[in-house]
């Protein structure tokens, strides 16, 4: 079984988490905090998280590039607009309603962890805005 780091968490893949949260894939360069729109950090897609009712082991694809046009979810856009980022690929044990994080810069993937609340994000232009 591979085990996959990311920032403070680690997680093996397809093994079930203690929040009852199967990571079943990750490879990502996004620990650090930035604005900018190089292809290998996050773009901001929102300043507030998604709240979202998900279902027991269904697989969900949680966009880490911050270029997706069904957010919070990937649609695929990071293979032309970011791919040195991949989607966060989980799925829960159990149906809950959660909170997703729409900044993509939290430290809990792909749950919001009030990071969206920082100034550095708070500042940000968001894509297609002035």
């Amino acid at each position: 079984m591979e085990t996959y780091s990311y920032s403070n968490i680690t997680a093996a893949s397809a093994a079930p988490g203690a929040s009852g949260c199967s990571v079943l894939y990750r490879r990502s360069a996004r620990d650090i905090p930035c604005t900018s729109s190089s292809p290998s950090r996050p773009a901001i897609a929102t300043k507030h998280p998604y709240q979202v009712d998900l279902k027991a082991g269904k697989r969900y694809a949680w966009c880490a590039c911050g270029h997706s046009k069904k957010q919070p979810f990937c649609d695929g856009s990071h293979k032309t607009a970011a791919p040195d980022l991949s989607p966060l690929r989980f799925q829960l044990d159990e149906a809950k309603s959660v909170w997703l994080c729409g900044c993509k810069h939290t430290k809990s993937p792909p749950y919001c962890d009030g990071t969206h609340k920082e100034e550095f994000i708070q500042k940000a232009e968001l894509p297609g805005q002035p």
